[in-house]
């Protein structure tokens, strides 16, 4: 840019293929002469937003777009970056770069370019909540003068910052409506990590779809999606993870399509299993039983839970946000590393939403130990090891298989305690896992360490 820029508009040109799913343009440019810089763009057909000198780069794709641009479809043709130069001082000359990255097929340049750094990057245990509503579905709370009314996205996330949450994910029903939301809110809530995620609601059962690249059907059954391995190739397709809501739910009248009933899932295409929802946490229509039996039959799955929240100020009986607490060892927080530590399964789940309750498993056999969600080749016998932290009076369960063997259990007597479980080996084969109890009722649920027997 030089003196002849000053205050004057130029356009960039550049083509987008056909296929393209997001759009991301990072605008750099020599400030030492004062030189000022905005930025826009419009697509073929129409303009598509203005940020001015606010920010150096903006995403756009059909389900959300940086603040002040439109999300939409993409269309294939001659785009332009609009450059305004408010100020370029006589004689100066600045120099600029403007850089475009796409989405398409699967490639992520576009959302690489414009991710988030983590909020704290350091490994840990970091907490959430993995299932919530607001307006752009069918969450509620009270306006202003007392009438309930759609509940905006921004109540719902900062009644999980209150919270003292790590991350949540907002999982409205078959839209992704909420994501640009997200997007705008993310930089203010700088604590809390934002997790775009979608509830597809089917006929015959409901799933959270977390971090999506783009929609994805929901309507399995019809031409598009004609069972539920389609809808799972769909979500891998849009890099997401799947989680399978409250799966014991009854179906009918009173719950539409709420438990999971569709024949033939293939588990394979599966993350995780929602195995508290809200506060099901146990009886017959906790996920909890369903998980185990999907365990059973070998298939591995990460138990979570979610609150179901569809209103930020519900008291502790309604599901409030945070209750249960879903608590993922990752290497980060950020979203990959989340949904990398749902997939690696060091999870458990804080029944109560506390804010320090701790559950880790250690097993070991020989000289080889894992954690949850990891596989232990067994020589001999098996030695568990439990750290608790925070349950002080409460009861250590061990669980093989899905079931509680009664001889190994431990009260909690300390604050922060160790326990040691010696398995034999009809015991350990299969799955390892461990309840924490206050009297019958499960406080922290953990995921199992998978025992192989040659």
């Amino acid at each position: 840019m030089t003196e002849a820029d000053h205050q004057h508009y130029r356009d960039v040109p550049f083509d987008v293929p056909t296929g393209v799913e997001r759009v991301t343009v990072i605008l750099s440019y020599d400030k030492t002469n004062k030189t000022v810089i905005d930025m826009g763009v419009r697509d073929p057909a129409v303009f598509r937003g203005w940020s001015g000198g606010t920010r150096d780069r903006f995403t756009i794709s059909p389900s959300d777009a940086s603040p002040g641009y439109l999300a939409g479809v993409i269309p294939a043709g001659r785009w332009r970056v609009i450059l305004g130069v408010p100020n370029a001082r006589g004689g100066s000359r600045s120099t600029y770069t403007v850089s475009v990255f796409f989405d398409r097929g699967k490639a992520r340049r576009a959302s690489a370019a414009i991710a988030d750094p983590p909020l704290k990057d350091a490994p840990g245990w970091y907490r959430g909540d993995l299932h919530m509503h607001d307006a752009n579905s069918d969450g509620s709370c009270l306006s202003q003068s007392g009438k309930r009314v759609p509940c905006p996205l921004f109540r719902t996330v900062e009644a999980a910052a209150k919270a003292g949450l790590d991350f949540v994910a907002v999982t409205d029903h078959n839209t992704v409506a909420h994501f640009g939301g997200l997007r705008e809110l993310q930089p203010w809530f700088d604590r809390l990590l934002l997790i775009p995620g979608v509830e597809v609601t089917t006929f015959s059962g409901h799933a959270n779809i977390f971090a999506p690249s783009h929609f994805v059907d929901f309507r399995v059954g019809g031409k598009d999606v004609p069972n539920v391995g389609a809808l799972e190739r769909k979500v891998a397709e849009a890099g997401a993870i799947m989680s399978i809501n409250h799966p014991a739910l009854p179906s009918g009248e009173l719950c539409m399509g709420c438990g999971w009933t569709w024949p033939a899932t293939d588990y394979a295409g599966v993350t995780a299993i929602e195995a508290v929802n809200g506060a099901m946490a146990e009886g017959p229509l906790a996920g909890v039983g369903f998980w185990y039996a999907r365990l059973n039959e070998g298939h591995r799955l990460t138990g979570i839970g979610g609150s179901d929240n569809h209103d930020p100020d519900a008291p502790p009986g309604k599901a409030p946000i945070g209750r249960p607490t879903t608590v993922v060892h990752a290497e980060a927080l950020s979203t990959p590393a989340i949904l990398a530590g749902i997939r690696a399964g060091n999870v458990f789940i804080d029944v109560e939403g506390s804010h320090d309750r701790l559950l880790e498993l250690q097993a070991v056999s020989g000289t080889i130990n894992a954690v949850m969600g990891q596989t232990l080749p067994l020589s001999g016998a098996l030695e568990l090891k439990v750290h608790v932290v925070g349950m002080s009076g409460g009861n250590i369960q061990v669980i093989s298989n899905g079931s509680p063997l009664e001889p190994l259990q431990a009260p909690v007597t300390m604050a922060d305690q160790w326990s040691s479980f010696t398995l034999d080996r009809a015991s350990a084969c299969g799955w390892i896992s461990a309840t924490v109890l206050t009297g019958s009722h499960p406080k922290l649920i953990g995921n199992p360490i998978y025992i192989r027997c040659a």
